[in-house]
């Protein structure tokens, strides 16, 4: 008998949840914290080094609107290799446990940074440099394909009842903080150095002090135990028959959350690549904003995030995860036009005040909610693999390709940017359409309300 079709009475013989004294709990809130802050650092200092370093140093070419599109399309490339990682190390994470799989991944994503950082430029190599600069971005892709589901079933399995919400929120704040460190480090390195010191050689700091922040987030992720939802599996022996994906497909209701989580997905990842990653360039290229304060104008709107994310979290146990993360959609969508209109305005003061309400405000609300609604997706035997197929997949098209469509539709329209929004809207109309189709009734983990126990192993889709 499979996991996914596993009879409903398993839950009546899961055994109670084994207890977790505060410290542990502690322990763990720390490790899928700083795990995350240190793989989103990581990915994003690339995201912010390919509209201002990257252009310059591997594709240089006489159009520099082409040379910053070859280096958004290896940016792209990390999204199109997120799938690969999210599949093998669900994979793993389903069959041998979360904490193996999130301690390979943190280190495969620090040492590919820190390379990054090592390699030598097209003027040195010549072609060679780009090349390798891509292997590294696909070897970046693949450990965050793996990390992002571990670090939030680490804290959602753990959650105790009623508070699975704002357990689920604690990882999703390692994506503002790691944005913050990234665009912070290079406002900081930009500021302190000549033009020509940062584009030589103080990039390059950035990314080497991935290594530290490496070392630390392993330190504590590895004090820790298996997730107690997992090990009442492991101990009942439901763990998949199969592979866990061809499990989910094969379920009906399991199959119909893979795709309306991933349309539901479309919009957070199309508002952050913009406001994260495209409004950089935007600022410096066509609103010619100094770079320092448009950095630091990301840093700051990354940092209200963060203190946010919780308080979306908490919102959660009160009035379920797909009610705020829908709330949270629809403002993304009618947040567009103003946000761009406010950036047009031409003062970095606008630029940052505009940045604070739609990345640090808005963007807080529905992604404090993200992780605990995609994990009451799917049951716990195929749960990492479900969670990582929705974002990971999802993230070609919602998150990779959102810098390269905003150039292109930015260009189409001749440094107008309302066909850009026209598009962001769209993407926050469409994730709100599929939200609203997930039945509440389906999902596992349902905050607010009594559960089975240590959320149990179960059908990979329960109906109502």
């Amino acid at each position: 008998m499979s996991a996914a079709s596993a009879p409903s009475q398993a839950r009546a013989r899961t055994p109670a949840p084994e207890p977790v004294d505060q410290r542990q709990l502690r322990t763990v809130v720390l490790a899928s914290l700083l795990g995350t802050t240190v793989e989103w650092y990581d990915f994003f200092l690339y995201s912010t080094a390919a509209g201002l370093v990257f252009n310059k140093l591997f594709f240089p070419t006489a159009d520099g609107t082409v040379g910053t599109m070859l280096s958004f399309a290896t940016f792209a490339v990390g999204f199109v290799a997120r799938p690969v990682g999210g599949l093998l190390f669900g994979h793993i994470g389903d069959r041998l446990g979360r904490k193996r799989t999130l301690a390979f991944t943190m280190s495969m994503m620090g040492l590919s940074t820190a390379l990054i950082g090592l390699l030598p430029t097209y003027d040195q190599v010549g072609i060679v440099a780009p090349a390798l600069l891509l292997v590294l971005r696909v070897a970046q892709g693949v450990a965050l394909g793996g990390e992002w589901a571990g670090a939030v079933l680490l804290a959602v399995e753990y959650g105790p009842q009623g508070r699975k919400g704002r357990f689920g929120s604690y990882p999703q704040i390692g994506l503002a903080l790691g944005l913050a460190l990234g665009t912070g480090v290079f406002a900081l390195l930009s500021d302190a150095l000549s033009e020509a010191a940062f584009v030589d050689y103080g990039w390059r700091i950035a990314f080497l002090v991935s290594l530290v922040l490496v070392v630390v987030g392993l330190t504590v992720r590895l004090r820790i135990e298996e997730t107690p939802a997992f090990r009442a599996v492991r101990r009942l022996q439901e763990l998949p028959r199969s592979t866990p994906l061809v499990e989910l497909v094969r379920e009906p209701v399991a199959r119909r959350h893979l795709l309306l989580g991933m349309l539901a997905r479309w919009g957070e990842g199309a508002a952050f690549n913009t406001w994260g990653v495209f409004a950089i360039t935007y600022a410096t290229d066509t609103l010619h904003l100094h770079r320092t304060p448009v950095l630091l104008a990301v840093t700051a709107a990354a940092l209200v995030m963060a203190v946010l994310i919780p308080v979306s979290g908490a919102a959660v146990d009160r009035r379920g995860a797909r009610s705020v993360y829908g709330a949270g959609m629809t403002a993304f969508a009618c947040s567009v036009f103003p946000a761009f209109w406010l950036f047009g305005t031409g003062g970095a003061a606008a630029f940052a005040a505009a940045l604070v309400v739609a990345l640090g405000i808005v963007h807080a609300w529905f992604y404090g909610a993200q992780g605990t609604l995609f994990a009451a997706l799917f049951a716990t035997p195929v749960r990492y693999t479900g969670m990582s197929f929705v974002y990971q997949v999802s993230g070609i098209f919602a998150s990779g390709i959102t810098p390269l469509i905003m150039t292109a539709l930015l260009a189409a329209g001749s440094g107008s940017p309302w066909w850009a929004c026209g598009y962001l809207a769209l993407t926050g109309l469409v994730s709100v359409w599929a939200t609203n189709r997930l039945r509440t009734e389906d999902l596992h983990m349902a905050t607010g309300a009594p559960a089975a126990a240590s959320d149990a192993p179960a059908p990979a889709a329960v109906r109502g």
